[in-house]
């Protein structure tokens, strides 16, 4: 079973990239929108899939959900595992990348006293769900101290290799850093892990497109992705993948009808919801291969550089990590003399929105405030250097 949304809504084989390509999305055109890596943006042609999908699952919902969904979902999963270079039993498709780690977490048998290895700047949602688990179970956790501004990758390597000193039963590692918009080096990690014993979750949040995906290749036990961010599929749409020795006692976060009867099934129905964002995802696949997987990763990669070069020229600044560490996102810091605080990166989102027409997220990093800067085949040099302008 598979959704036809119209072919006018996809982009044309080799069409220019910009604010020519902004009437397949819904945005805004009077806002210069800089934060793609927040919450994605679903373009039309995902959208009208998804719509599709609900409207059948409205028609006949109990045929829907007994007879078409399983087929449907299956079909989904096979596509995208497809992409990402995973065996298709080694996959499920999840909500979020939150639910995935917590489904990994919480799942594992702990014991007091055992050690989770995870960096300083990792996801906040990854954090609480750590520190969650350790005051439960009285597990210990270890911070990789990655230092901020970054001057190579290395030092995202010695940080962790300093924090399993000690040894670990699971490393967390962040396959692009949120706030930091750095990528990880990641094989020497994983190797440093497989060869100690410790189990590895990757958190991939922002990595699907980004970066190529082989993941039954990898090595990490357990690998979360993001649907809605460059893969642009709706909200409510990403992916876990967990070997098959990392599935046994693997379960959801929310337990349902199934529990007991394998990964496959039990993350398939986690109770009554719309599954309409997943199944969506083949038409995200459709709108990605139409702009074309590589060119589309190599324009983000360009744009996003050529605009942090923009702006800390003007500003006078530098990136807070080389540029060649960053994919399609770049954090330079804001320059302001302010302290930083999570009330003074909201107040200046807002001041940025709504006296400059830029929605751009501004966060506040070991005493500094920064802004990090995303980059979309919808945008245009011309959108930064209104951001630079500011100050410039």
């Amino acid at each position: 079973m598979t959704t036809s949304p119209a072919e006018s809504l996809l982009p044309r084989a080799d069409c220019p990239f910009g604010h020519a390509l902004r009437p397949l999305w819904s945005l805004d055109p009077a806002i210069h929108f800089l934060n793609h890596g927040s919450y994605g943006a679903t373009p039309r042609h995902v959208q009208a899939a998804q719509t599709q999908w609900r409207t059948l699952m409205e028609v006949e919902p109990v045929r829907f959900m007994s007879d078409l969904l399983p087929d449907a979902l299956r079909a989904a999963r096979d596509r995208l595992a497809a992409f990402v270079g995973a065996t298709p039993s080694r996959l499920a498709l999840i909500e979020n990348a939150t639910a995935g780690v917590n489904a990994v977490l919480r799942s594992i048998d702990w014991q007091a006293g055992d050690r989770i290895v995870l960096a300083n700047h990792a996801y906040p949602a990854v954090k609480n769900t750590v520190h969650y688990l350790a005051e439960r179970h009285r597990l210990t956790v270890v911070e990789a101290q990655v230092p901020w501004p970054l001057s190579d990758g290395q030092q995202i390597v010695d940080a962790y290799d300093h924090a399993l000193e000690g040894g670990a039963r699971v490393a967390i590692i962040d396959h692009i850093f949120s706030p930091l918009a750095v990528v990880t080096p990641l094989a020497p990690l994983i190797a440093r892990c497989r060869a100690q014993g410790t189990a590895v979750l990757v958190d991939g949040a922002h990595a699907p497109v980004l970066l190529p995906l082989t993941l039954d290749a990898l090595g990490a036990d357990w690998y979360v992705g993001n649907g809605h961010k460059w893969l642009c599929a709706p909200k409510g749409c990403a992916f876990l993948y967990a070997t098959p020795e990392a599935q046994r006692g693997l379960h959801p976060a929310v337990i349902s009808n199934y529990h007991g009867e394998g990964f496959e099934r039990e993350f398939a129905w986690t109770g009554t919801g719309d599954p309409s964002a997943r199944l969506a995802v083949t038409a995200a696949l459709d709108f990605i291969e139409a702009l074309g997987v590589e060119r589309y990763r190599q324009a983000l990669t360009v744009q996003a550089r050529e605009a942090a070069t923009c702006i800390a020229a003007a500003w006078g600044v530098a990136p807070g990590a080389p540029l060649e560490l960053c994919a399609s996102m770049v954090t330079l810091p804001l320059p302001v003399d302010e302290v930083a605080s999570a009330e003074a990166a909201a107040r200046w989102r807002l001041k940025l929105l709504n006296e400059n027409r830029v929605e751009v997220p501004v966060i506040a990093v070991d005493g500094r405030l920064w802004v990090r800067i995303s980059a979309q085949v919808y945008n245009e040099l011309a959108d930064y250097q209104v951001l630079a302008g500011v100050f410039g």
